[in-house]
């Protein structure tokens, strides 16, 4: 843009008169000068408005990629949130997978149970409740146990203290567990524990109820639950 100061066009009174007006060589300077002005002010002002243009251009562009910047961010909040919903989805479905599948393995086991003690009625064989005891429930607390462990224990109301009952020993260390038997309310369990284990004490810690002890065994234990407990405790 032209400089602000003094014009360069004479003022009409700056003009020599002629004869019949004003010198028209002045007249004609003063006309080409204010045309050169005009000419620099319209150049100035394109070159202005370039600018502006290009900067208009810059901006549009730059809003466009945010935009874009900003859906994508979204788009990646959507996806995720999809995927943590499919996650909790899948947990819940293995969740309940594993409940049907441990149920079905205790109906099983129930069976199979059942089917012995058919056998066993037919044959004449004795009934774990008459084994003889062995050892005192004092003693038997401070014995530890190690290796392949049978555990009968009973009466049990529903699968679910059996389930419970399960989840203690499991808390233990012991692994390969499994319900042999199930019948009349008494599950036969057997595991493995791998280190010496207090296994009666740990037990009467964890277990989901009470129980005494009716006989003991360097690989055979029976318990009996405690009836004498209330409703709630057998339930928890």
């Amino acid at each position: 843009m032209a400089s602000e100061g003094t014009s360069t066009v004479p003022r009409m009174g700056s003009f020599k008169r002629a004869l019949l007006g004003y010198r028209r060589d002045d007249v004609d300077a003063a006309i080409s000068a204010r045309d050169a002005q005009i000419g620099v002010a319209e150049t100035e002002l394109a070159s202005l408005s370039g600018m502006v243009i290009e900067r208009e251009r810059e901006i549009r562009s730059l809003g466009e990629r945010l935009r874009e910047a900003n859906e994508r961010h979204e788009r990646s909040i959507v996806s995720l949130s999809a995927v943590s919903e499919r996650l909790e989805e899948i947990q819940e479905q293995a969740r309940g997978q594993a409940t049907r599948i441990r149920m079905k393995a205790l109906r099983e086991a129930v069976e199979v149970s059942r089917r012995t003690q058919e056998l066993s009625d037919v044959h004449g064989g004795p009934e774990n409740g008459a084994a003889p005891s062995n050892g005192s429930a004092e003693a038997a607390l401070g014995e530890l146990f190690e290796g392949l462990i049978k555990l009968e224990i009973g009466p049990l109301g529903d699968f679910s203290q059996l389930v419970g009952f399960e989840d203690a020993v499991g808390r233990l260390g012991a692994s390969e567990i499994s319900v042999e038997r199930f019948s009349e309310g008494r599950a036969t369990l057997s595991m493995r524990l791998d280190e010496p284990v207090d296994l009666l004490r740990e037990l009467e810690e964890s277990a989901p109820f009470d129980f005494n002890i009716r006989r003991t065994g360097s690989d055979n234990l029976i318990l009996d639950v405690d009836e004498d407990q209330g409703p709630e405790q057998r339930a928890a």
